[in-house]
């Protein structure tokens, strides 16, 4: 068995080297995840025989409190900047001062994050991220979802130490954000930021869905395999199957300076983001010659690309409406080719942004692309405006359905009011579908997507009047997978009122507005018919969401929505008993894991008795409820004094204790 499962992880890391390395896949991917699959099968049989290399143990394993502090054993420097052709002659007149003649590696400038990769024996054993240069932060089970990246290494030294970027893949980027924009989350900025937030997850399993990967750049510290150059070591990492940065090798600076320019002009053909162009001299004992200042190595610099910044014409402003009904203006301009690619549009951003700027359609403009990534407008050349150019205002209705536009009270943003807009059919129905709304098992954004593509829904009442055989004919279906999803469609219609109203979407509208308004009005007609003044009456429903939902139950595409559902048999009414106020004024957290109750529904049960459930401790805190493997919050609760109960004590709470006011506060020491 040992032989069996070795062999199999062999092959799978073989595989895992030709398609994240070496970019080039030799099975297809079904193949490699029933191999796979069958490696985790036999490992659960037999967990003696786990290695930490396995392609088993890439997936995430438990969530830390914190990042432990790491003291690089070879301090992460950073490097000079410079930004014109003369400080990059002035920089070689400097090192051939010093060493005479001089050979340069030049590589790309990854724009990601530092992280310096630990081996011992071959074998992976800590990952940090650069810090200050001295002191990072340890980051090892992030690291290893890198699937780029080896867990053990054929014939290396004792000791290994190499520094490397890590980085989000532009398509992986794109990718994100699209599901973001889905399930209506914040859009990440920029690769690098979301390769930053992402590597300083506390939860390995969620670092290991955001496709990180690593290139490597230099060896920081070894015990073996001396080296006379530094492309001497990077083709030596390159043969120990690292994912090693390219980079070219010349002593002709003039042939160099060309180079720098013309990788700024094809950055495209990287998968990641540059931000520049790094010169190293390649000699290791010239290095040592030339030393280092207090801030820098005196033997590189790295050239940073300034914001190539074009002329062009606005020739017409056309406004998108998102997922999340958020309307987008984008200039449409004459095309311009820049950081590589040629645009012919620019992000508006919003209202705000097109009036500071006076942007208005005829006018020229300044362009360049943020952060390498999205082309914007600069400025306006006003020098330049067209006599009959006139202000530019968004429009008060929504382009695609009609339905009227607000602007966030909590933001520059307009958006769509309508609660069957096409525009945002995807991110509705998912979000209807999901566990904390309707909790429809199998209707996942694929699903939603090919109802939508195969034109079989509009709004989420065609779900319960879906055709069998359409539904069976879709990719990968079949009738048995139809007649589970159209069963869990069926049961979603007996869901509890709380769930139907998270599910709608209001803006401001969360899971516990849903169970406060459900429990407090018992039927969605009572709910809604209830006025402004009737909603901020209740603890935790404040103006702004009041006036949210009021705004919304009057919309036409609202109640056309609602009536729907009520014709489709969907549940209008509370399935929740309330027990009382006993808790009323106590604000509760939640931290371990209870074995009788999910946190969430421990939550629920408490703000059935009036509580209120918070996901931070403070001096404001009325009890923590701590169960296993509880972390900083019972520390902190323990530091502040506040009443901590054991999951014995909660069940007596919300048991023997419920609705009696002297009884809550006997056993929370109140």
């Amino acid at each position: 068995m040992k032989e069996q499962i070795q062999k199999l992880r062999d092959t799978l890391i073989e595989h895992n080297y030709n398609y994240y390395v070496l970019d080039n896949p030799t099975i297809p991917d079904y193949e490699y995840d029933r191999m796979l699959r069958e490696l985790e099968d036999l490992e659960k049989a037999h967990p003696e025989l786990i290695t930490p290399d396995s392609p088993t143990q890439r997936v995430g394993g438990r969530a830390l409190e914190s990042f432990v502090p790491v003291t690089h054993r070879v301090p992460l420097q950073s490097l000079q900047d410079v930004f014109s052709p003369d400080e990059v002659k002035d920089f070689d007149r400097r090192v051939r001062e010093t060493t005479g003649k001089t050979a340069y590696l030049l590589e790309p400038k990854v724009d990601g994050l530092s992280v310096a990769l630990e081996y011992e024996n071959g074998i992976f054993v800590r990952g940090a991220t650069r810090g200050d240069g001295r002191v990072g932060e340890d980051v090892t089970e992030n690291i290893r979802t890198i699937r780029s990246i080896p867990m053990k290494l054929e014939n290396a030294p004792a000791t290994l130490i190499v520094r490397g970027e890590v980085y989000m893949p532009r398509k992986v980027f794109q990718r994100l954000n699209e599901e973001r924009e889905l399930n209506g989350e914040p859009l990440l900025a920029n690769p690098r930021n979301a390769a930053a937030g992402s590597l300083r997850q506390l939860d390995s399993k969620v670092a290991a869905t955001r496709g990180l990967d690593m290139v490597i750049f230099n060896v920081q510290y070894t015990d073996g395999a001396p080296f006379a150059t530094d492309s001497e070591s990077l083709d030596w990492l390159r043969s120990l199957r690292f994912k090693v940065i390219e980079y070219q090798l010349s002593d002709d600076m003039d042939y160099l300076q060309k180079q720098v320019f013309d990788l700024g002009d094809n950055r495209e053909r990287y998968p990641f983001d540059i931000d520049g162009a790094v010169l190293k001299v390649n000699d290791l004992s010239q290095r040592v010659t030339l030393g280092e200042t207090a801030k820098f190595p005196r033997w590189a610099a790295a050239y940073k690309y300034p914001p190539e910044q074009k002329e062009s014409v606005v020739e017409n402003i056309v406004v998108q409406v998102g997922r999340t009904g958020v309307l987008t203006p984008k200039a449409v301009i004459s095309p311009v080719r820049l950081a590589g690619t040629t645009v012919s549009n620019a992000t508006l951003h919003n209202q705000d942004f097109i009036s500071s700027k006076d942007i208005r359609i005829g006018d020229t403009v300044v362009v360049q692309k943020a952060g390498e990534i999205i082309p914007e407008i600069v400025s306006v050349v006003k020098e330049k405006r067209p006599t009959d150019a006139v202000p530019y205002f968004l429009p008060d209705t929504c382009p695609v359905c009609g339905a009227p536009v607000v602007r966030d009270e909590d933001g520059a943003h307009m958006r769509c009011t309508g609660a069957e807009c096409p525009a945002q059919l995807l991110r509705n129905l998912v979000h209807y579908a999901s566990r904390d709304a309707m909790d429809i098992d199998g209707l996942g954004p694929a699903m939603v997507q090919a109802l939508v593509e195969a034109n079989l829904i509009k709004t989420p009442a065609d779900l319960y009047s879906l055709d069998r055989d359409a539904v069976a004919s879709l990719d990968r279906m079949g009738k048995k997978s139809a007649d589970n999803l159209l069963a869990a469609i069926e049961k979603s219609k007996g869901n509890d009122l709380a769930k139907l109203i998270y599910a709608f979407g209001i803006r401001q509208v969360g899971e516990r507005a849903g169970r406060t308004l459900a429990l407090k009005f018992g039927t969605l007609d009572a709910l809604m018919a209830a006025s402004e003044a009737e909603l901020t009456a209740i603890d935790d429903i404040g103006g702004i969401t009041a006036h949210n939902l009021t705004q919304w139950f009057s919309a036409p595409q609202s109640q056309h929505l609602i009536q729907s559902l009520k014709d489709a048999g969907v549940n209008m009414t509370s399935l929740a008993e309330p027990v009382g106020d006993a808790l009323a004024g106590i604000t509760f957290v939640l931290t371990g894991e209870l074995s009788s109750h999910s946190r969430k529904d421990a939550g629920s049960k408490l703000e059935a008795m009036g509580a209120k459930v918070s996901g931070s401790v403070s001096k404001k805190t009325g009890c923590v409820i701590a169960g296993e493997a509880a972390g900083s919050k019972l520390r902190k609760a323990q530091e502040l004094g506040v009443p901590v109960l054991n999951e014995e004590q909660f069940l007596i709470l919300i048991g023997e204790a419920q609705g009696d006011r002297d009884a809550v506060l006997q056993i929370i020491g109140k």
